[in-house]
């Protein structure tokens, strides 16, 4: 397939600049693939959706305030820095704005929030083939723990907030209720619509919950570029999964319980592991760059809960190869989906409402 097959149009005022006023109360567009048709609810309904016995998965990664502002020590131009992945205290790969010229042996100096000048610095110490650049820091003990006070939210670019700080509400909103370990550079969105309360209550209906962690990196959600599918490469993401998620996701599938995934994240972490296992969820560490595309056949994943995706999107095509495992017409029923659900004027993207594959 090519990836122009997985363009689509969305009115910009439908793009959610804002969460829902409450996290439950986004809107819920479920899709039975059998019969291919639409139902319109509310997220809160999920919870007469599901049935005693059902395993919910959920990514538990913690979004860290990864964007960072600086200047160049030699011509005070502005630049800002995403943080990418850690590869050691204080040495990480980011993404610079602007970046073509920061030459390796640029220094960087950062700005705290306020726009003053901060301890921290850096020095670009190479670049690679994606115009990602290598940063040693120094003026702090660990980079990792200075961000605290440093960092901003990482939006992504169709939140409008400006250049000053965004709000203390995207703190909390763009971060799921039950997230723990940090490493994450966008959100796991599916998840972000969850209440404690509402989870409590899923829980009571004896459904079972059990958490994964898959640190997400802005790969994730970048449009690919590659005509062909099959030449678009991903960025390699970490994982981890326990013992106990591995046992009752197995356990479910012996059983022929349903196991639903929370976010397209959750489905590669589970899938990957599954590939390389005969079906089989193991718990360890891991990375994956599996990039799941119609047709595709899924091990694990019997339900998704997801979001409206950017067009073109690798996010996009997994709900699509999920729409219809093994086939290629999944892509028509999404479209179609997409469709209604911008009809019905559904808001979209990483604050936006959510969709069910049944």
């Amino acid at each position: 397939m090519r990836t122009a097959d997985f363009d689509y149009y969305v009115p910009p005022e439908l793009i959610a600049q804002t969460p829902a006023a409450e996290r439950d109360r986004s809107r819920l567009l479920v899709l039975q693939r059998p019969e291919g048709r639409f139902a319109h609810r509310c997220f809160r309904d999920l919870v007469e959706i599901l049935r005693a016995g059902d395993v919910l998965v959920l990514n538990d990664s913690r979004v860290i305030p990864a964007r960072l502002r600086a200047v160049k020590d030699r011509t005070g131009g502005q630049i800002e820095v995403l943080l990418l992945e850690e590869n050691a205290v204080n040495d990480w790969w980011v993404m610079l704005r602007p970046g073509k010229r920061a030459r390796t042996g640029t220094r960087i100096l950062f700005l705290n929030r306020e726009g003053r000048s901060a301890d921290a610095e850096a020095l670009v110490i190479e670049k690679n083939a994606e115009g990602h650049c290598r940063l040693r820091f120094s003026g702090t003990a660990n980079i990792s723990d200075a961000i605290g006070s440093l960092g901003e939210v990482p939006l992504p670019p169709y939140i409008a907030r400006g250049t000053t700080p965004g709000p203390a509400d995207d703190r909390e909103r763009y971060q799921t209720v039950y997230a723990r370990p940090a490493g994450s550079v966008a959100a796991p969105t599916a998840g972000l619509h969850f209440t404690k309360t509402m989870l409590d209550e899923i829980r009571s209906r004896e459904v079972r919950l059990c958490f994964i962690t898959l640190h997400v990196g802005p790969g994730t959600f970048a449009p690919v570029k590659a005509e062909a599918l099959e030449k678009h490469i991903l960025h390699q993401e970490r994982f981890v999964i326990g013992p106990r998620a591995a046992r009752t996701v197995n356990e479910a599938k012996k059983a022929g319980r349903r196991v639903i995934a929370v976010g397209t994240t959750t489905v590669r972490a589970l899938e990957s592991v599954a590939a390389e296992n005969h079906g089989r969820l193991v718990q360890g560490r891991g990375g994956t760059r599996i990039f799941i595309h119609p047709p595709f056949s899924f091990r694990i994943t019997d339900a998704l809960l997801t979001n409206f995706h950017l067009p073109r999107s690798t996010l996009l095509m997994l709900a699509s190869a999920f729409a219809a495992p093994g086939e290629t017409r999944g892509r028509d029923l999404i479209l179609a989906a997409y469709a209604e659900a911008i009809r019905e004027r559904y808001r979209f993207y990483s604050y936006g409402d959510a969709m069910l594959i049944l």
